[in-house]
C-alpha cells in the first residue's frame, strides 16, 4: 500500500525557528539510536517512523555508528525513504553524525578529513539520499587540530553534500573555538546536539553554552531528554545497580535514593498538570527558546504518541518553574 501522508501533520507538534537561521525544526525529533537498528523488524521500524510524519515530526535525526551495528540505523531509515518518504524529501529534515567508531582501523573515528568525508558517503548511500539536511561531528577530536576539522565540515557543505554542519557533544568552549573558525569560513554552522534532561544540566548550562551558540545563529538540540527511561513512571520505585545509563548521566546513578526522591517529587507536579513525568521532562527542556528541538526514540506508536501529548501542555508558569528548580538543586 502506497503511503500517504496524513493532511493535518502539521497541526500535531509545533515546529520552532533555530535562533534567527532560516533552518527550522519541529519540537520533537526522531532519534533511532538504539530504536530501529538491525534488532527490529523492519515492518515495525516502518510503522513507528510513518506514524512520527503523520504527527508533525519530519526531523530524523541518525549516526554512522547507530544500530546497534554500525550503519544498520541508517540502512533501516534509507529503507524506509526510498520505499515511502521519498516523494517528502522537501519537508523532511534528515541529519546524521560521523566521529565515534565507524569501520575498522585508525581513521574510522574522530574527525579528520579523510574520515568525514568517507563518513558521509557512506551515509548517504545507506540512506538514499543526494544530500543531508545536517551533518555533525559527532564528538570532540583531542588529535586533529580543529582548523581541520572545521574545514572538512565546510567542504562538505561546498560539495552539496550537506546543508548545514553542526557540531555534537562539544563543551561551551570548543563550541566558541569552532564556531570562530566557521565565521571565517563563512559555514552555516546551526547546532550543537548535547545531553540534556533534568537530572543532567552540565552540559548544556555550564559555560553559557546555550547563550553561546544563540549569539552565533545557532541553537541546541538535546538529545537523552528521559535519562534512558528514568525520567518517566516506570522508576517511582527504584531502578536496578546496572540500569543502562548513558555516560553522560551516570552520575544520576550515584546517590539512586536521592533520584528516586526527585523522580517522585517531579511526577507529582507532573500529576498536578495532567502529564505523565516523560511529558513534564521533554515541555521542562522546551521552556527554553534556544533549545531548538528534543531527540526522542520510540520503538511502537503507543511510545510515540504518549510522548506527542506533550504539545498539548507546553506552558509551565513560574512558580511550577521555581518547584522544579527546588527539586533538581
Amino acid at each position: 500500500m502506497v503511503f500517504a501522508a496524513a493532511d493535518d501533520r502539521y497541526e500535531k507538534v509545533p515546529a520552532r525557528r533555530v535562533s534567527d537561521s532560516g533552518l527550522i525544526l519541529p519540537a520533537l525529533s526522531f532519534g533511532l539510536w538504539r530504536n530501529l537498528g538491525d534488532e527490529k523488524p523492519l515492518a515495525n521500524s516502518r510503522e513507528v517512523m510513518l506514524k512520527a510524519f503523520d504527527n508533525g515530526i519530519f526531523s530524523y535525526d541518525n549516526a554512522s555508528n547507530y544500530g546497534p551495528s554500525n550503519g544498520s540505523a541508517e540502512e533501516t531509515f534509507g529503507a524506509v525513504f526510498k520505499s515511502d518518504l521519498k516523494p517528502y524529501r522537501d519537508e523532511l529534515v534528515i541529519t546524521t553524525k560521523a566521529g565515534y567508531h565507524m569501520w575498522p582501523g585508525p581513521l574510522g573515528e574522530f574527525s579528520g578529513r579523510k574520515t568525514l568525508r568517507g563518513a558521509l558517503d557512506l551515509s548517504l548511500e545507506r540512506m538514499h539520499l543526494d544530500y543531508v539536511d545536517i551533518f555533525y561531528a559527532h564528538r570532540w577530536d583531542p588529535n586533529t587540530n580543529l582548523e581541520e576539522t572545521a574545514v572538512a565540515l565546510d567542504s562538505l557543505i561546498r560539495q552539496g553534500k550537506a546543508l548545514y554542519v553542526g557540531v555534537s557533544n562539544y563543551t561551551a568552549e570548543q563550541t566558541a573555538a569552532i564556531v570562530e573558525i566557521f565565521k571565517e569560513l563563512r559555514t552555516p554552522f546551526v547546532l550543537n546536539q548535547v545531553s540534556y534532561n533534568m537530572l543532567h544540566r552540565s552540559e548544556a548550562e555550564d559555560g553559557n553554552l546555550l547563550q553561546i551558540l544563540d549569539d552565533h545563529h545557532a541553537g541546541l538540540v538535546a538529545y537523552g531528554p528521559l535519562a534512558e527511561g528514568l525520567l518517566t513512571g516506570r522508576y517511582l520505585d527504584g531502578f536496578p545497580a546496572d540500569f543502562p545509563l548513558h555516560r553522560t548521566n551516570a552520575h544520576i546513578a550515584e546517590n539512586p535514593a536521592a533520584t528516586v526522591a526527585k523522580l517522585n517529587s517531579l511526577n507529582a507536579i507532573a500529576a498536578d498538570r495532567g502529564q505523565t513525568l516523560a511529558q513534564l521532562a521533554m515541555a521542562w527542556l522546551l521552556k527554553d527558546r534556544r533549545v531548538a528541538s528534543i531527540v526522542f526514540g520510540a520503538s511502537s506508536i503507543d511510545h510515540l504518541l504518549d510522548n506527542i501529548k506533550v504539545a498539548d501542555n507546553l506552558t509551565l508558569s513560574d512558580e511550577e518553574l521555581q518547584k522544579i528548580e527546588l527539586i533538581l538543586k
